[in-house]
């Protein structure tokens, strides 16, 4: 079978976060804190101009917990979803940021 050239990804991310409240404020955290070093200031409607990765905004991404300690990043953005590309260039940074300890693009598998 195929693959196809826009399938949307995830990002299957492993951290000891008790709640999944913490797991996103290691997303995201350190994300609006180089926005407001960069700037000066953040609101937080400003969640969705800042740009994780080109095409990657702060204000698209989705967290939920699937098993204990691992976590699994989506877009919401119908319209711009997670390829495969977006996908790797967004884990590479979160690995900048070292607030998750295991963190693999994958497949985003339809229900």
């Amino acid at each position: 079978m195929k693959k196809h050239r826009n399938e949307p990804f995830c990002l299957v991310v492993e951290g000891s976060y008790a709640t999944i409240n913490e797991a996103r404020h290691a997303l995201i955290d350190p994300f609006i804190e180089e926005w407001t070093e960069r700037t000066g200031r953040f609101r937080v409607h400003q969640m969705g101009s800042i740009a994780v990765v080109p095409g990657v905004m702060l204000g698209h991404l989705s967290i939920e917990q699937t098993d204990e300690n691992v976590f699994m990043i989506t877009s919401t953005d119908a319209q711009h979803p997670l390829t495969q590309r977006k996908a790797v260039a967004l884990a590479e940074a979160l690995r900048q940021q070292d607030m998750f300890e295991n963190i693999r693009p994958e497949p985003l598998l339809a229900d």
